[in-house]
C-alpha cells in the first residue's frame, strides 16, 4: 500500500440491476473495508433515468473517504468491488449491478488512459452533482471551479432525492 498522507477522494455510486438498495450498502461497507480508507459519509439515494442509455432507473449516492490509496491504487480497488457485485461491461452505458466512479482525489489533475481527474462528465450529472452538493455545497473541483455552478446547467436532468440515506 502507498504511504502517502491520507486524501480526500469522492465517490459516485449507481445500480439499475437487482437488490440497488442493498447492493449500494454493501458497497459502502465495502469502500470503509478498504486498507487505509475512512468511509467519512455518504449522500442520501437519488433516483434517476439512465443517461445515454435504456433500462431500469438507477439509484445514486456519493461518499466522501479519506483514503492513504494512490489514485490507481484506488480505481483498482473500486472495480474489485463493482467485480465483486457482479459489474459486467458488455457495451458502453450497459444497466449494472454496481457502478463506483472516483469523482475526484484531492487536488489531483490527471489525465492519463486509466483514469481522467476530476471525472471528466460529474459536472454535468445531476445525478452526480446533487448528491455531491449535499454532503458538500462549496465544494470546488480544480478545473471545474465551485460545483454549484454548474447545477442550473443539469435542471433538465430529472433527478429524486429519496426520504432514506444510505449511511
Amino acid at each position: 500500500m502507498n504511504t502517502a498522507p491520507a486524501a480526500r477522494a469522492w465517490v459516485g455510486l449507481g445500480a439499475n440491476l437487482g437488490n440497488l438498495d442493498a447492493t449500494l450498502a454493501a458497497a459502502l461497507e465495502a469502500l470503509a473495508g478498504l486498507p487505509g480508507t475512512r468511509l467519512l459519509r455518504s449522500s442520501s439515494f437519488y433516483r434517476s433515468a439512465p443517461v445515454d442509455s435504456s433500462g431500469p432507473d438507477y439509484l445514486n449516492a456519493v461518499a466522501e473517504l479519506e483514503t492513504a490509496l494512490a489514485p490507481l491504487q484506488l480505481l483498482d480497488a473500486l472495480q474489485a468491488i463493482e467485480s465483486a457485485h457482479g459489474r459486467e461491461r458488455p457495451y458502453l452505458n450497459a444497466p449494472r449491478t454496481l457502478d463506483l466512479d472516483l469523482l475526484s482525489y484531492g487536488d489531483w489533475v490527471l489525465n492519463s488512459p486509466r483514469l481522467t481527474l476530476p471525472h471528466p462528465r460529474l459536472h454535468q450529472r445531476a445525478f452526480v452533482l446533487q448528491p455531491l452538493l449535499e454532503l458538500a455545497p462549496d465544494l470546488s473541483l480544480p478545473g471545474l471551479g465551485r460545483m454549484a455552478d454548474h447545477l442550473p446547467a443539469t435542471r433538465d436532468q430529472a433527478v429524486v432525492r429519496e426520504s432514506r440515506a444510505l449511511r
